[in-house]
């Protein structure tokens, strides 16, 4: 019998999926959500990129998929969500016990840190650290690190060397983007090449000082749990184990340090899901690394891609000018933002005479969208440098347009608060020397010289506050023979964190009254900090998301205008991004300005500008404004033509129109 060949050309595991019952679901998924995001929710076991354009509902579809894996049947603390701000964290399970029940809200969420910090509590015996570690913030990082600059004569008038700053950023991207010291001094800060020595040899201390000390930083917190992960022993396969489902939210901003650590969270199983967005990357400065995202799949071979497009934001006149603006993108997840909401004018590219006349053309047409009903809170000017929008804030004045500018120093960074966080960290750990240090300080008579006699004495075990030296005859320090007595008593107390803060206040205020001019209006973030502490009974862990995570603004910061109901919001594009207003204003659209001149020099920085010219633009739900002064000043041209930024200069008039602002005077 003759036999016909038949060739096989299914290769792999059969295709066939489980077909989901969706009527045993108390949410009705498929009508609640567009068919991406359903897409992306109903997906289960595997590697997922889940790309979200801005304003597509990314929230919505992490929240609506926590809720699905748990009504699925899956243990709610086997998912773990990691997002890169607590509140975030917080918001999602908030939305997701609303949503389905209470037992959302027993899933682990939290920021990288916020993880980190409780697995390397938890785990600090296979780990070989201490479990009661101080966790140093940057201030803290730049104040060892200025303290070995001058032990070690780095620091004087004949010398130019790098100040602590300079060394803490070269020290952190050195961690967290994996890029030699060399590298990145020669990329960076050229003028140091001739000093790398003895960088290495200062960040050489510096890190033996942590370790030494019991401290780590943020940067350490990531580490250690990578090298955790990675280390295959019994304690880290029991974590694993412990972890069915990873989530990251805006993956887009992750450093290589985090990528890795996403790798070894999701190898034991490979159920992870990214969500973010390319086109929104915009914080290299930190150390993210663009790459991350684009490189997902090498990282997760079998990955699924899934674009989410649909726009529930802005009208589309402002998607297709946003559109346009990412085409030009070299590397990218092609994709088009799209709504179904209808109506919108052109984006408005507004070429002003010079830099007076951009701002005061921006107050005349706030003050218009205002007596439209458009209210102060309902728009933006946001800007690629912060000093763009000086001249802007004096007419504001002029206007009496009430404004809130985003930025500047927060709660837990300020001084006075500061200062009562070390009482209670060398209380908590009494090793934590940078906290002596700025202890010691706050003391009368007492400067740098015999702070650190004192330091000295406390490194060699001399003295220690756990036996009470203060109260011994032959105490060498008589000035500060108060101060041991309450920090031996404030060490031992037996006491929530309230009822220690309370301690410190007694103790701190009138060095507190002697230090600060202003300390009435200081004193009200004092009674901030203490109302926070009450929701906490560890000291351990108040100091841990005190450090992890900054709560306020500082009320020393807010101006009597920020009390108002209805100001207009000037912020960074930086600080704008995930936020959206009805009209927003891009101002200074010039090139050399935005891009600057240092991003033309590398194709890498000048993507990223374009990608920040999309998040401003994105911000927008019904006006956009770029505008751009044809004349600027500065000191070395005096008044130069100016030409429009790259990314508006060649956009066609079906995108955009364009406005000349002249003076009717």
């Amino acid at each position: 019998m003759n036999q016909k060949k038949y060739k096989l050309k299914r290769l792999g595991k059969a295709p066939f999926q489980k077909k989901i019952d969706e009527d045993r679901f108390s949410i009705n998924y498929q009508q609640e959500l567009n068919a991406s995001q359903y897409e992306a929710v109903s997906a289960v076991n595997g590697a997922y990129l889940i790309i979200a354009g801005a304003g597509t509902g990314k929230t919505r579809t992490l929240v609506y998929r926590v809720a699905r894996l748990v009504e699925s049947g899956y243990d709610p603390n086997s998912i773990l969500l990691l997002t890169f701000t607590r509140k975030a964290a917080n918001e999602m399970l908030k939305r997701a016990s609303a949503l389905l029940d209470d037992r959302c809200s027993k899933i682990r969420g939290g920021t990288f840190h916020s993880f980190a910090n409780i697995t390397l509590r938890k785990y600090s015996k296979a780990l070989g650290v201490d479990s009661n570690f101080t966790i140093l913030d940057q201030g803290d990082n730049q104040d060892i690190i200025n303290l070995i600059r001058s032990q070690k004569g780095l620091i004087s008038k004949e010398r130019r060397f790098p100040k602590k700053e300079t060394l803490n950023k070269v020290f952190s991207l050195n961690v967290n983007t994996e890029k030699s010291v060399e590298e990145i001094i020669e990329e960076e800060f050229p003028h140091f090449i001739l000093e790398l020595d003895q960088i290495l040899e200062v960040q050489k201390i510096f890190t033996s000082y942590k370790r030494k000390n019991n401290l780590l930083d943020y940067d350490d917190l990531l580490v250690y749990l990578r090298d955790f992960l990675l280390s295959g022993n019994a304690a880290s396969k029991k974590l694993l184990s412990s972890i069915n489902f990873l989530m990251v939210d805006e993956y887009q901003d992750t450093n290589k340090l985090q990528a890795d650590i996403v790798k070894g969270l999701a190898d034991h199983n490979g159920n992870v899901m990214v969500v973010g967005d390319d086109a929104q990357s915009i914080y290299s400065f930190r150390g993210a690394n663009f790459k991350n995202i684009i490189e997902f799949p090498k990282l997760f071979p079998d990955a699924q891609i899934i674009k989410i497009e649909e726009n529930y934001r802005s009208v589309q006149t402002i998607l297709d000018f946003a559109n346009h603006v990412y085409d030009g993108a070299v590397e990218k997840y092609t994709k088009v933002l799209y709504t179904q909401k209808t109506g919108g004018e052109l984006p408005i590219i507004v070429a002003a005479a010079n830099e007076n006349m951009q701002s005061r053309f921006i107050v005349e047409k706030i003050l218009d969208l205002n007596e439209q009903g458009v209210n102060l809170n309902e728009m933006a000017v946001l800007f690629r440098s912060s000093f763009f929008s000086f001249d802007l804030e004096i007419e504001l004045a002029k206007a009496g347009i009430p404004f809130q500018k985003f930025g500047g120093i927060k709660f837990i960074e300020t001084a006075h608060v500061k200062d009562v966080l070390a009482f209670l960290r060398i209380a908590s750990n009494p090793r934590d020397i940078v906290s002596w240090y700025r202890v010691l300080l706050l003391h009368e008579g007492v400067g740098p010289k015999t702070a650190q006699r004192v330091l000295d004495e406390l490194a060699n075990a001399k003295i220690s506050i756990e036996n009470n030296p203060g109260n011994k005859k032959e105490f060498s320090f008589e000035k500060l023979k108060d101060l041991f007595v309450f920090l031996y008593k404030l060490h031992t107390a037996d006491a929530p964190p309230s009822e220690r803060i309370g301690m410190v206040f007694d103790y701190f205020y009138p060095l507190f009254k002697n230090k600060y001019d202003d300390y009435h209006k200081r004193n009200k973030d004092l009674e901030t900090l203490q109302n926070i502490s009450e929701n906490y009974r560890s000291l351990d862990s108040f100091l841990a998301d005190m450090a992890i995570e900054p709560i306020i603004d500082s009320v020393t910061d807010i101006s009597e205008t920020d009390k108002e109901d209805d100001f207009l919001t000037l912020s960074t594009i930086h600080s704008a991004k995930g936020l959206e207003w009805h009209s927003v204003f891009v101002i200074h659209a010039v090139e050399g300005y935005f891009p600057s001149i240092r991003a033309a020099e590398s194709l890498e920085s000048l993507e990223e500008e374009r990608r920040l010219m999309y998040v401003a633009s994105t911000r927008a739900k019904q006006n956009l404004f770029v505008t751009y002064p044809m004349h600027m000043y500065n000191r070395i041209d005096g008044i130069t033509l100016s030409k429009p930024s790259r990314f508006i200069s060649e956009i066609s008039t079906d995108k955009a129109q364009g406005w000349l602002v002249e003076d009717e005077f």
